[in-house]
């Protein structure tokens, strides 16, 4: 197996294997070679509508067009640079001036979102997938994608060796709630064969890819596949239902998981109705996992399993636990708690959080890690991106933890306050700013919850204003709501008579979550 980048990896495998099936969404299955003819013709129709170097922003479900125009990008030398559909307008025409788009690609169920881009990019190129007319909101200058496919060329552009050159730009919350930038670049996005043997590929895989492109999880799973050359089915948004039949279909051996969406599918109804014997390998990650429910998914689809540990920083996973070590029994069961030994080229370090000096196995410290995958900082950032990096190269993960004498890495904490709820990256301050608008809202605080189905149950803990009519909780869910991605909008909503808080007066989070318990009653 080749270790080119991505768009090098394309043209040898419509070389190698031109006719083998390369993606399939809904109906439709593109062969290596068509994907690599296709991509073709949109890396020249995309580089003609952008700046050298420049970003192309999607609006886009897993589908066939977002995975062309990552390839496009990628061989044209531009930017890919997929967005959270489920932001709010102002959300996304933020973070569409802050990329400086040049061309948006998306669909017309999020026309509204594309519009808020085109208001703060007034000279953004937007490319509708969809077949449907026109609307009010769409640009007068906007196209449709086999428009933009026809106006491409047959000629390969040649782009995308160069390894220091971006290739991937997506945004994750910062500790102040803002996003942020991480440009990943040919290097850092690089598949090696060392680091593809921990799927344990064969020639007759065929992938499942169901996670949201704006993720690490969904846009690294989707490189992986291509890179390795196996057959990849996408799936435009997670659905129990959905998969299970895609699994049986097209017997589905692979797919990358994160632990909600196991939970969702193992509580399908009729799930022992499908036949899903041809799974392999489930890969898991995004947020932690309860042991239960591992060995639940384990007894119940009978298939290997391995946990991913990353983050968007570092390009993706720096650990893996590998298929072999989850042992539900035995001596070795313990390591089900932990998310396994540092990936090929992965320098990894428990580190003291005051003094940054170097913590012995079996000591509690901030995890860091030093590789090709981690990025050199944040998107305009500079004094982020200088806290990011310690002196001699190592990235902080923010995590707490510690490495045990062989080698496996225990995350234990998070020294940040961010919540992770089925996947998706919470920050309190912005949901506690929100909520602080209510007239009857004194004081606030947010925390993550352990919860069953979503790792973590966004919670608030409210002090009321004196005076203040006592509103329900569904009052203050629905004003938050309403302002918020729905993701981020609280689960749960404790009124309380005054909020712990330290000498200094700062809100004793950690006390609310022992306050609250483990399963958010108080």
């Amino acid at each position: 197996m080749s270790g080119l980048h991505l768009p090098q990896r394309i043209r040898s495998l419509a070389v190698e294997k031109p006719d083998a099936p390369a993606l399939t969404c809904g109906e439709t299955t593109v062969s290596f070679g068509e994907l690599d003819r296709r991509t073709n013709r949109v890396a020249t129709a995309l580089a003609a509508r952008a700046r050298a170097g420049g970003r192309v922003g999607t609006l886009l479900r897993m589908r066939l067009e977002a995975a062309e125009t990552f390839v496009g990008c990628a061989k044209a030398g531009l930017v890919f640079t997929p967005l959270n559909w489920r932001l709010t307008p102002g959300d996304i025409g933020a973070i569409a001036a802050d990329a400086d788009l040049d061309v948006l690609v998306t669909q017309r169920e999020f026309a509204a979102l594309a519009a808020a881009a085109h208001a703060a990019l007034p000279g953004l190129r937007v490319v509708f997938v969809d077949p449907e007319s026109s609307s009010d909101t769409e640009p007068d200058s906007a196209l449709d994608w086999d428009q933009l496919v026809a106006a491409g060329a047959d000629t390969d552009p040649g782009l995308g060796a160069d390894p220091e050159a971006g290739v991937l730009h997506l945004f994750t919350s910062g500790t102040t709630g803002r996003p942020k930038g991480v440009v990943s670049t040919h290097r850092n996005l690089h598949n090696d064969p060392a680091g593809l043997r921990i799927y344990q590929w064969q020639p007759d895989s065929v992938a499942l890819n169901a996670m949201p492109l704006f993720h690490i999880a969904g846009a690294g799973w989707l490189s992986t596949c291509l890179s390795a050359g196996v057959h990849a089915v996408l799936l435009g948004e997670f659905n129990p239902a959905a998969v299970a039949h895609l699994i049986e279909r097209h017997h589905v051996t692979h797919a990358f998981l994160v632990p909600a969406t196991i939970q969702l599918l193992l509580d399908l109804p009729g799930l022992d109705a499908h036949d899903l014997s041809s799974l392999r390998l489930i890969a898991y990650g995004s947020s932690p996992i309860a042991p239960h429910l591992l060995r639940r998914a384990m007894d119940t689809l009978g298939c290997g399993f391995v946990q991913r540990y990353g983050m968007t920083e570092t390009t993706g996973s720096v650990t893996a636990l590998a298929a072999a070590d989850h042992e539900p029994e035995g001596e070795r069961a313990h390591l089900l708690r932990s998310v396994g030994q540092a990936m090929p080229g992965v320098e990894l370090e428990i580190r003291d959080i005051v003094t940054g000096e170097r913590l012995p196995a079996g000591h509690t410290g901030e995890i860091v890690c030093r590789s090709r995958n981690n990025v050199s900082g944040y998107w305009r950032r500079p004094a982020e991106s200088a806290a990011l990096l310690t002196g001699d190269g190592f990235l902080r993960t923010g995590d707490a933890g510690h490495l045990d004498e062989s080698g496996y890495l225990f995350v234990t904490d998070r020294l940040k306050d961010l919540i992770i709820t089925g996947g998706e990256n919470v920050y309190p301050i912005e949901v506690e700013s929100v909520l602080a608008q209510h007239p009857a809202v004194a004081e606030v605080a947010v925390i993550g919850v352990p919860d069953h189905r979503w790792g973590e149950a966004v919670t608030a803990v409210v002090r009321l204003a004196d005076s203040a009519a006592v509103p329900d909780e569904s009052e203050l869910v629905a004003f938050a709501t309403a302002r918020l991605a729905s993701y981020k909008r609280p689960q749960r909503v404790h009124i309380v008579d005054e909020l712990p808080r330290n000498a200094s007066g700062k809100i004793l989070k950690r006390d609310l979550r022992d306050l609250l318990g483990q399963d958010g009653a108080a």
